[in-house]
C-alpha cells in the first residue's frame, strides 16, 4: 500500500508506503503546540518506508529536543513529520497523508491532555515502556 500527501502549498510531496508500525493520539505540550489543535493524531513508520518525492529542497527541520526532528515546508511552514532517531520511527501526521485509514489505538502523554477523549482505547500516562516511558495506564 501507498499513500502520497502533500505540505500546505504542495510544495513538498510525501510518499509512506506498508502499513504504519501505530497510529494514534499524542497530548504532550509540545504536540499539541507544534500541531496546533488539543491533540496530535500520529502514525509511526520504520524511516525506510517513508520518502520525500518531491520539493526535498524546501524541507527545514527544527528539533527543540533530541527526540524530535520536526520537519517543514520552509515555503509555506505546513508541517510534514517529526523524525524520532532513538525509536528508529517517523510521525507522520495523520492529516498529511489523506488516503491513510486513521485507525488510532493508543493514547500517549494522556496525564497532559487538554481535551479527555471517551473512546475506550488505552490511556498512556506517558510513553510505552519499550520507548523509554513508564507503560503506565490511566483511566478515562
Amino acid at each position: 500500500m501507498k499513500h502520497v500527501g502533500n505540505c500546505f502549498c504542495g510544495a513538498v510531496t510525501i510518499e509512506v508506503t506498508g502499513e504504519p508500525a501505530a497510529m494514534g493520539y499524542c497530548h504532550c505540550r509540545s504536540c499539541r503546540s507544534w500541531s496546533g489543535g488539543p491533540v496530535n493524531a500520529f502514525s509511526l513508520w520504520k524511516p525506510e518506508a517513508v520518502r520525500i518525492t518531491e520539493g526535498a529542497q524546501h524541507v527545514e527541520t527544527f528539533a527543540k529536543t533530541p527526540l524530535s526532528q520536526r520537519k517543514y515546508c520552509k515555503k509555506c511552514g505546513g508541517h510534514l513529520m517529526t523524525n524520532h532517531p532513538p525509536l528508529d520511527l517517523i510521525d507522520v501526521f495523520s492529516a498529511t497523508i489523506p488516503t491513510l485509514a486513521f485507525t488510532p489505538g493508543v493514547h500517549v502523554n494522556y496525564s497532559e491532555t487538554v481535551l479527555p477523549m471517551r473512546d475506550g482505547l488505552p490511556k498512556l500516562k506517558d510513553f510505552p515502556a519499550e520507548f523509554g516511558g513508564s507503560g503506565e495506564m490511566m483511566q478515562e
